[in-house]
């Protein structure tokens, strides 16, 4: 089985740095962007990815609008998004459910939590 390649949306460097860091030693093979419309012009090219991290509250376009934008993109539209929020408020997981994420992790990220949920992919 080959690695699952991971592509980390996030508007923040050291959360980049720690999520590639972390998913590597566990055997995923990951890929980052620092905006929304960086990710999306990847997404709109042939790059291989299998799940994607999305921060929710980023500058210029946040993971709310960034998601429909995704899976309005033909051969993404069945991508697993997870989204990955400082946003732990009661009803946050459920508005990124409905802007379309396959499921939804508070920051700071539980590593065993978030290795189940890229598992199930």
């Amino acid at each position: 089985m080959s690695k699952k390649r991971v592509l980390i949306i996030d508007d923040d460097a050291r959360n980049i740095f720690a999520l590639t860091a972390t998913l590597k030693a566990k055997s995923f093979d990951c890929v980052s962007c620092n905006s929304a419309q960086e990710a999306l012009d990847l997404l709109k090219t042939d790059a291989v990815v299998d799940i994607i991290l999305i921060d929710m509250m980023m500058p210029e376009m946040d993971g709310y609008e960034a998601i429909p934008r995704i899976k309005n993109i033909e051969k993404r539209r069945h991508t697993s998004i997870i989204a990955v929020t400082a946003q732990a408020m009661v009803g946050d997981r459920e508005k990124c459910l409905e802007a379309g994420a396959a499921d939804y992790i508070s920051k700071p990220v539980d590593v065993d939590r978030l290795l189940q949920l890229l598992l199930r992919v």
